[in-house]
């Protein structure tokens, strides 16, 4: 039988604000990538060229790859401007050249009270182009991530969106505890086999359904095994990154610490060590 490998990843600052911390951390848990989303307490995206060359050394020195950019992008209310978002996205461009990563995280924007989600769906789309062509331009690409509450939140919407946008810089990041925390019953069931073609990447977290909590993988209702298993088969070989989320969440994110990060790490082992997948 053929040996399946997955690169294993994590955000880093769900751990702690100090890269060095961060790394040293996933590289005792096996992880031979870091997704990056902040350094010293400030986002990716506002990392001034300094910090981004200090960031770059640490990863190096120690050895890790960046599996992705975990920006922000599109985590802003939909009536902003275009061009507000293009404008970060092009500081996450620089940064995925500067950390020698070719994906960026990013979402399909919040809409505001009282408006109702069919009615953002042509803006969404209008930016997910302009931010296509950018990666385009950039040969990087985009990761849509189901995050709660954006466009595309549900299967059906970032179905919309990837199919919709074309473009072959723009692809799909999986989170099964976001599905749950949306009212998808069965991630699973629901929505892989529609997004597979599409899908580049997998963020490791689970939910419960009954109340939204984030959990390890497999303790939720979020059929994480069933989606590795899947994926095992279909021949999957990229980056599996741990966001656990399990002992605050925010709006920008969310923080673990050490311990609990441990733990998330070792439940998704656990998993990937019963259908036989090996990480790297």
């Amino acid at each position: 039988m053929t040996t399946v490998t997955w690169t294993l990843s994590g955000f880093g600052d769900e751990i702690d604000a100090d890269p060095a911390i961060q790394t040293a951390v996933l590289q005792a848990l096996g992880a031979h990538a870091i997704e990056v989303r902040s350094a010293w307490g400030v986002n990716i995206v506002d990392l001034d060229d300094e910090q981004l060359g200090r960031l770059a050394g640490v990863l190096s020195e120690r050895g890790m790859g960046v599996s992705a950019i975990a920006s922000p992008v599109g985590k802003v209310d939909v009536a902003l401007p275009v061009e507000h978002e293009v404008q970060r996205l092009r500081r996450a461009a620089a940064a995925a050249h500067r950390l020698g990563t070719r994906y960026i995280r990013l979402f399909s924007f919040f809409r505001g009270d009282g408006v109702a989600v069919e009615g953002i769906r042509d803006d969404v789309l209008v930016r997910m182009r302009a931010l296509a062509d950018v990666a385009e331009a950039e040969d990087l690409v985009l990761l849509h991530e189901n995050e709660k509450d954006i466009y595309g939140d549900t299967p059906e919407r970032c179905l919309d969106i990837v199919e919709s946008v074309g473009s072959p810089a723009l692809r799909l990041a999986w989170d099964s505890a976001n599905f749950v925390q949306v009212g998808v019953a069965h991630p699973f069931d629901d929505g892989y086999a529609a997004l597979r073609p599409h899908l580049e990447y997998l963020q490791v977290k689970d939910a419960l359904s009954a109340t939204g909590e984030v959990v390890p993988a497999g303790e939720g209702d979020g059929q994480v095994l069933q989606t590795l298993t899947a994926l095992r088969d279909d021949g999957y070989t990229g980056f599996a990154s741990l966001e656990p989320h399990l002992t605050d969440v925010n709006a920008l994110g969310g923080f673990s610490g050490p311990e609990a990060f441990g733990r998330a790490a070792r439940a998704f082992r656990t998993l990937t060590d019963r259908i036989g997948v090996t990480l790297a």
